[in-house]
């Protein structure tokens, strides 16, 4: 398995660490316990040092020769979580994009406090079906997918409920920039900073805008995130979908996302960035 992404890596040494721990703790050699598992002698050694990630075969016959199958199982959990971390889009959207619409419908759903970061793009919860469409149409022909974009641009469209819902809170920070980029041309752009206005006055939305202008002495504009609740968090990254569980860095990203938000600005003076880049468009 590729570990594409830092905080996977970090993930993987951890493991690694944990069953040289537990081939020490049994007094042997990375050599004896080769030999007991029938493996090359350098086999214990890069998978020590988290230059290959063990299998979960791998971790039953480790534990099993160390003398700790009651261990085999806690450690082949750590394995899938791993694993679960990072996932290619192409595995994630073989089958096209709506599968990969649908596979966080369970994560928003039982989400009640969203923070999103974009610095890139209006961020789902508050995209028009037309901007949607432009962008997963992009989506579609830069990755050679298969072409179910109306039923993906649908499912999309069926996850914003929760901007209507009840007792959720979903604060959402942007780049001025984002306003700037006419995704789908010049008339979807109007339409979808109009509709940015409309939900920006909902109780349910906390809408900040950082000015172009602003020092970024501080803070620097990052990859765009999203945070639900204080149980994950997910990036888009050019190879894949990021899926971040560890306490410490999503507490990391908690922090970023509060001194962002210091440099946005809100209401009115938020407004006026939308109808300003809208004015541009004209020009």
């Amino acid at each position: 398995m590729p570990l594409s992404s830092s905080s996977a890596q970090h993930a993987a040494r951890v493991l690694a660490a944990r069953l040289r721990k537990v081939r020490t703790d049994a007094d042997m050699t990375g050599r004896d316990l080769a030999e007991l598992a029938g493996w090359h002698p350098s086999k214990v050694s890069r998978i020590e040092n988290a230059r290959r990630t063990p299998s979960t075969a791998d971790i039953r016959v480790w534990c099993a020769r160390c003398g700790v199958p009651d261990q085999t199982e806690d450690l082949v959990a750590s394995l899938e979580a791993i694993e679960g971390m990072f996932v290619e889009w192409r595995e994630m959207e073989r089958t096209g994009l709506k599968a990969a619409q649908e596979s966080v419908i369970p994560t928003w759903e039982r989400t009640r406090h969203f923070r999103i970061y974009s610095s890139q793009l209006i961020p789902g919860p508050l995209q028009t079906p037309m901007y949607i469409e432009a962008l997963l149409t992009s989506l579609m022909h830069r990755r050679r997918l298969p072409d179910d974009i109306e039923e993906a641009v649908q499912v999309r469209v069926d996850k914003q409920h929760i901007i209507h819902d009840g007792g959720r809170r979903i604060a959402v920070i942007l780049e001025e920039s984002v306003l700037r980029q006419p995704i789908g041309g010049v008339d979807i752009m109007a339409a979808q900073l109009g509709h940015l206005l409309s939900v920006s006055i909902l109780a349910s939305i906390s809408l900040g805008i950082i000015p172009l202008g602003a020092d970024r002495s501080t803070i620097w504009p990052t990859e765009g995130f999203f945070m639900f609740d204080e149980a994950e968090v997910t990036v888009e990254l050019v190879s894949g979908h990021l899926t971040i569980t560890q306490p410490h860095e999503i507490a990391m990203y908690g922090d970023v996302f509060t001194k962002l938000a210091e440099l946005a600005v809100y209401g009115k003076a938020a407004r006026s960035l939308i109808t300003s880049a809208v004015a541009a468009l004209d020009e």
